[in-house]
């Protein structure tokens, strides 16, 4: 599928928004499970972003059936009509679920730029997805680059960088554990989630709709099974802040959003927003949170950096020559 022809304005725009996103949301997540007052119950707060994803899915929906009518019947036909399909996309939204959950463990107890560029590790993980689930390949220069993403993030875990403004007590190996599921969780459901879209016409929004349903059930009985009591207790929405709630709206936006990205703009341009929002997140924890930025972390950093722009350069065609070089072989094939 090509890209839809936008001007470069638009692009860059796209590339800020996301930019801004992904760095927002990192950074006062962080914030939210570093202050001292009441701790909200983050399993709440990943159900509630299920639900916002699909209220706006639905609105989408609404807006690309044109009518009420082909609205009620599209949900109908694959929402109450096809159960095999619902269970089919449960399998994302556990994992997603999963995926969530861990983002909020790991921001408990690592800084968000050391997030930010171990959670990279999200690239290696989804292009092996792709290799095994899609038979997709991918050249020498993308495995040069995988392998200099492990190489980055490995730096930057030989010796983490510390928040000398952080006060509450920290893991950081729960926190480097929780990213691993995290990333494993990114890549398997972000290839499985493009599998069964290119399986079948079936509108995109439809799909999140199915995805997000089952979502919202695993996520309530996440909220049940590790802090039901407390939960009854203190009640849904206990510790939301305004800060919370801005979490929550990034969070919901966030995922959303990325499609349109895909839609319009290309994987350098992705690249470009990746190592900006680490960028990002970086220059805000040394601000907010006091990050001490070791040698360690800055070379671990700018490998991560360099390896995503690498990663995402368009694969070259050997399999049309230049003309010259077609002449050149032919000769030599003459002699």
């Amino acid at each position: 599928m090509g890209y839809e022809p936008v001007s470069v304005v638009f692009k860059v725009y796209c590339l800020s928004v996301m930019t801004m996103v992904a760095a927002t949301y990192t950074v006062v997540l962080r914030y939210t499970r570093t202050i001292s007052t009441a701790m909200y119950f983050s399993t709440t707060a990943v159900c509630v972003t299920e639900v916002i994803k699909l209220f706006l899915s639905l609105g989408m929906l609404t807006k690309e059936a044109g009518s009420f009518g082909r609205l009620k019947a599209s949900i109908v036909e694959h929402v109450f009509q096809s159960p095999k399909e619902l269970l089919k996309l449960s399998v994302p939204s556990v994992v997603y679920a999963i995926q969530n959950n861990m983002a909020f463990i790991a921001l408990s107890n690592l800084d968000a730029a050391v997030y930010q560029v171990t959670y990279q590790l999200k690239i290696p993980c989804t292009a092996l997805c792709m290799v095994l689930m899609l038979n997709r390949s991918l050249s020498r220069l993308q495995w040069l680059s995988v392998c200099m993403l492990c190489g980055g993030v490995a730096l930057v875990q030989w010796k983490p960088a510390e928040a000398t403004k952080v006060q509450v007590e920290q893991n950081p190996f729960w926190g480097f554990m929780a990213i691993g599921v995290a990333v494993f969780c990114s890549g398997f459901a972000g290839v499985y989630f493009e599998k069964v879209l290119k399986s079948s016409d079936t509108s995109l929004w439809v799909r999140n709709i199915q995805m997000y349903l089952s979502g919202i059930v695993v996520t309530l009985a996440v909220v049940y099974m590790t802090e039901g009591t407390q939960v009854i207790q203190k009640g849904f929405f206990y510790g939301y802040t305004p800060w919370v709630c801005f979490v929550v709206f990034l969070a919901s936006v966030g995922g959303l959003y990325t499609s349109v990205v895909v839609k319009y703009t290309d994987n350098i341009m992705k690249g470009f927003s990746a190592a900006a929002a680490i960028v990002l997140s970086t220059v805000a924890s040394v601000t907010l949170f006091g990050l001490q930025i070791t040698v360690n972390f800055a070379s671990g950093a700018i490998l991560v950096c360099v390896s995503i722009y690498l990663y995402g350069l368009p694969k070259q065609d050997t399999t049309k020559l230049p003309r010259a070089d077609k002449d050149a072989k032919q000769k030599l094939i003459t002699v």
